[in-house]
């Protein structure tokens, strides 16, 4: 009496359930990174009761901790910049763009004079600059 199987076992796995898995990290991880920003600099602000605000700003300048110059424009990420370099690098971007806005963002411990310095280049080109501040809460 011979009995033969009728079912053959085939040799090989199905793609199909591990393709989902790619999608799903990768659809993980271009959601993660796009909420977070890992170029911010990490600026202590100086804390303010006023509550106004620009909305068109040309160029973001930031000096951190260190007193090292970051410029950033619009999206863009922020590029360090030297201090010497500073004011062609600013007049650079404001030829490019009508408006004239700066956001200055100076970290609270930094000495007086670098900040003293941006709004120098400001005020000799006719530049209107914002300092940002932290709101504090009343």
């Amino acid at each position: 009496m011979s009995l033969k199987k009728r079912i053959k076992a085939e040799a090989g796995f199905s793609m199909s359930s591990m393709t989902d898995i790619v999608f799903l990290l990768l659809i993980f991880f271009v959601i993660s990174s796009t909420m977070s920003s890992p170029n911010d600099i990490k600026i202590n602000l100086p804390q303010s009761k006023a509550t106004s605000s620009t909305k068109t700003v040309v160029a973001k300048i930031s000096i951190d901790a260190q007193g090292k110059y970051f410029v950033a424009t619009g999206s863009n990420e922020p590029v360090a910049v030297a201090s010497e370099m500073l004011e062609a690098y600013v007049l650079n971007l404001v030829a490019q763009d009508t408006s004239t806005y700066i956001a200055l963002h100076a970290d609270e411990q930094i000495a007086y004079k670098e900040v003293v310095k941006v709004l120098d280049i400001a005020n000799q080109h006719k530049l209107k600059l914002v300092i940002a501040t932290k709101m504090v809460e009343k």
